[in-house]
């Protein structure tokens, strides 16, 4: 009698077993039919994503970050639907993924805020790799943007790492966006001296330098006037890539011009006129 229950019993539980797997078989086989489907779409829709950042102009470091990060959150739903389809519950495991994903957000936030900033200066453009640029009142060369930083090269050589989060938050100035740059010279005459004479010594030597543009034309004008002398605004337009060179150029052969046509300075420790040295 105990034989013949045991026997009932196993055959009530195989019984139970068949049926099961005949419950759940249909939505196994459409699960899996999703998921090979669902691989094979993010395989091609990756592709046309990869793409797409290729033509943007987006850097090869930018772009692949992007392209893993899509990659990887298409997978995610994927299997998660293909749970759902099963009859897997998945709130559960929503439910700590989102927790995870919150604490990591959280200890990450300076990083993630920098993160954003980067694909916006991306997207947006405000300036690119090769632009001259100003900021947080740091001059430099753009060499590089990261996903987190932008490296800017400074006429001294110095290699800036400036976080994208700073770029974003302040004023950034791009002297390469135009194509040509204003550069903002002060020079200085005492107020015996001519203004049209000195403009005119002034004009002359700007012009003779070669990478001074024509056009637009070099202004010169008066600035303000101050106890001692009158400041003039000597404003030279050039390639940015020539600023430094032209910067030096400019005074060099302004103080020169100012000594062999014997224009006169006032030194501000007093109110007597002295020459300039050679």
């Amino acid at each position: 009698m105990e034989e013949k229950v045991t026997i009932d019993q196993a055959g009530s539980y195989i019984q139970k077993g068949i049926d099961y797997v005949l419950d759940i078989l249909p939505n196994v086989v459409m699960g899996v039919a999703a998921l090979i489907i669902g691989l094979w779409l993010i395989k091609k829709l990756m592709k046309i994503v990869t793409l797409a950042f290729d033509k943007s102009g987006f850097s090869r470091e930018i772009g692949s970050f992007l392209t893993s990060i899509i990659n990887i959150l298409l997978k995610i739903f994927l299997f998660l639907s293909v749970a759902g389809i099963v009859g897997i519950d998945t709130a559960a495991f929503i439910g700590v993924l989102a927790a995870a994903s919150f604490a990591v957000g959280m200890a990450l936030q300076g990083s993630l805020s920098n993160f954003a900033a980067g694909i916006i200066i991306l997207i947006f453009k405000p300036y690119k790799v090769g632009d001259w640029v100003e900021v947080q009142e740091k001059f430099g060369k753009v060499e590089d943007i990261q996903i987190f930083n932008t490296i800017v090269s400074t006429p001294g050589k110095k290699v800036l790492i400036i976080p994208n989060g700073e770029v974003i938050s302040g004023i950034v100035t791009n002297f390469s966006k135009k194509g040509v740059i204003r550069m903002e010279l002060n020079v200085t005459m005492p107020y015996e001296e001519s203004f049209p004479k000195v403009k005119e010594i002034i004009m002359k030597e700007l012009i003779a330098i070669d990478k001074v543009l024509n056009d637009p034309k070099p202004e010169i004008g008066i600035e303000t006037f101050e106890s001692h002398n009158i400041v003039l605004a000597v404003r030279p337009y050039v390639i940015p890539d020539d600023y430094w060179e032209v910067y030096y150029a400019a005074y060099e052969k302004i103080k020169a011009a100012f000594s062999a046509n014997d224009i006169r300075v006032a030194y501000s420790e007093g109110v007597e006129i002295g020459k300039i040295g050679n």
